[in-house]
């Protein structure tokens, strides 16, 4: 009983530390997502690939997410762009990001915002 238990609770520690739930605030990633929506991330568990949706702090403001598809990955930068490009703070602003900073993938979308 103690041994299920014990993997219960490291199972339940892994998802916690691998699974984040966020909202989409801004239009920058509109048609794709919009504000309002919930998407679910997932710690990265392999190399990026192009045209991967991901997740890392702002280079900027550090404190901030952005959400962003990945447009190309030389060696150990990654260049990364928003879907609504006029509405998108990206590697056009802030330059290629080190790939090591980019440490979720968007997986899921599970609920929709309004749009607005």
């Amino acid at each position: 009983m103690v041994r299920a238990c014990q993997s219960s609770v490291a199972v339940a520690a892994l998802v916690v530390w691998t699974v984040e739930r966020v909202e989409v605030v801004g239009s920058s990633m509109a048609p794709t997502f919009t504000p309002g929506d919930r998407l679910v991330l997932v710690r990265r568990w392999r190399p990026l690939r192009v045209g991967d949706l991901v997740a890392f702090a702002d280079p900027t403001s550090p404190q901030r997410w952005l959400v962003k598809r990945v447009r190309t990955v030389h060696g150990g930068t990654a260049t990364v762009r928003g879907d609504n490009e006029a509405a998108s703070t990206d590697s056009r602003s802030f330059g290629a990001v080190p790939v090591g900073s980019i440490r979720h993938l968007v997986v899921h979308r599970y609920a929709r915002g309004d749009g607005a």
